[in-house]
């Protein structure tokens, strides 16, 4: 659905984007990872049509975005990181004039405003004026807007950016809807954690190069030669201090800080091999409670794979 081949932009002597190769299937949520001036609002203005590249290609939905921009146009909805509204029209004034721009008749457009503005949650602000929308509803009505001719492809650059707490999970729940309505996603975001909740797949990108792609759980296991595993007991820890000490792929075996019947270890052994420990552990007569390997978020990835880089 979204393809890039060697996709390059340079300014003089400046390489915004260094020979980027993606592949984002149809369906697909891909979460973009990066600094401030990584690339990621370069690629998305190529995706989108707005900025052509020195070299290389990029496709959507088989479609070259430099040779027949006009077309590529009719099956993505871009939101940029940064927008204007018109602040003079009402919300429903608003999303009417996109529809009209885009060919769609009066009567289907009526319906289709009212589904979105459902959608994004502002059917109560349907009649309010741009400008006194609160920056969240903005930010909603903007992503409204990319909808309103039902594109395959949704480009979205930044869009919980400068959102307070209550608006980014809004904007989350949204985003979660569209997933489930079998949108092909690109999205970049600077809350990490919250990207991993809805992308099946990630891109980080620094300095122009993507250095990593692939699922959340496929990166954190390059990353991760030693598991990190929590252990709960009900009673009997200095048995099962004495029983995981002797194990011989565990290191650094310690009490939780904070929960006195728990215990943490490092683990270098398989997944089929933490399976079998944890039930030589039950079989040894351990009252385990939870047996649980800790999650890396996405925060964590991008610190490991980018350590050692200068961000320019």
């Amino acid at each position: 659905m979204i393809e890039t081949i060697n996709l390059t932009k340079k300014y003089g002597s400046f390489t915004a984007l260094d020979s980027l190769n993606l592949k984002i299937e149809k369906g697909t949520v891909f979460g973009f990872v990066g600094h401030n001036g990584a690339g990621k609002s370069t690629t998305f203005s190529i995706l989108a049509t707005l900025l052509k590249p020195t070299s290389g290609t990029a496709y959507i939905n088989g479609i070259d975005v430099t040779k027949n921009p006009k077309q590529v146009r009719k099956h993505i909805g871009y939101m940029p990181d940064f927008f204007g509204v018109y602040d003079q029209f009402k919300t429903v004034e608003y999303l009417d004039f996109y529809g009209a721009s885009y060919g769609i008749p009066k009567k289907e457009r009526e319906v289709l405003i009212s589904q979105l503005l459902e959608l994004v949650n502002l059917s109560h602000k349907k009649n309010d004026y741009v400008d006194l929308l609160s920056r969240g509803m903005k930010q909603r009505l903007c992503l409204a807007r990319s909808l309103i001719h039902d594109p395959e492809v949704l480009i979205l650059d930044e869009p919980a950016s400068g959102l307070d707490p209550r608006a980014r999970i809004e904007m989350r729940e949204i985003l979660k809807e569209l997933k489930n309505m079998g949108k092909t996603i690109i999205i970049s975001s600077h809350i990490l954690p919250e990207l991993a909740e809805m992308c099946d797949e990630i891109g980080v990108i620094t300095n122009g190069k993507l250095v990593a792609s692939g699922s959340v759980s496929s990166i954190q296991k390059q990353l991760q030669s030693n598991k990190i595993i929590h252990v709960k007991l009900s009673s009997n820890l200095e048995k099962a201090i004495q029983f995981f000490e002797d194990e011989p792929k565990i290191s650094g075996l310690s009490r939780h800080e904070k929960d006195g019947n728990s215990l943490v270890f490092s683990y270098t052994g398989t997944d089929d091999e933490q399976g079998d420990l944890l039930k030589k552990a039950i079989l040894e007569g351990l009252p385990i409670i939870s047996f649980n390997e800790e999650e890396t978020d996405l925060e964590d990835v991008f610190l490991e794979i980018t350590k050692g880089v200068e961000f320019s």
